[in-house]
């Protein structure tokens, strides 16, 4: 799994004119699904969401996790994470789970940040064509890779 987590402000998620999900203070995360991915790989990477000390102390310094400061989450599922580029200019979106695998394991994401959270995770739609509104903290923004586990 992939997933790129931004610091927000606030962020909603839009799908053909209506809200799917909205947060004021928290993380957007956008999250890859490979074919590779397991539940281990979804355990890991949604302890470590709960767990990024990536908001501001009172010192200023980024000390305190999303529960410390009670935030919100907008989980969105987003397989162009996995683009390979090194051809061609177009994109391939080969090594990206497909549908039946990744859907399940981005809904079992949800409800696991749910539980650790305590409280309900905004998203988008599966598969959607979704538009996503965003106020960057920081910025901050951390990319994190559970194939990776060393350099993320």
């Amino acid at each position: 799994m992939r997933a790129v987590i931004q610091r927000v402000k606030h962020a909603s998620c839009t799908v053909d004119g209506q809200i799917t999900g909205q947060i004021l203070n928290g993380l957007l995360i956008l999250l890859g699904i490979e074919e590779a991915d397991t539940n281990e790989d979804l355990k890991w990477l949604g302890q470590k969401f709960l767990n990024l000390r990536i908001f501001e102390d009172e010192k200023g310094l980024m000390n305190k996790s999303i529960q410390d400061i009670d935030g919100n989450i907008l989980l969105i599922s987003q397989f162009t994470l996995f683009a390979q580029t090194k051809k061609g200019n177009r994109p391939s979106f080969i090594r990206a789970a497909k549908p039946d695998k990744a859907k399940p394991l981005y809904e079992e994401m949800v409800k696991l940040l749910g539980q650790l959270l305590q409280k309900q995770v905004q998203i988008g739609i599966f598969g959607a064509d979704m538009k996503i509104n965003l106020l960057n903290d920081g910025p901050v923004t951390i990319i994190m890779d559970s194939k990776d586990r060393d350099n993320f």
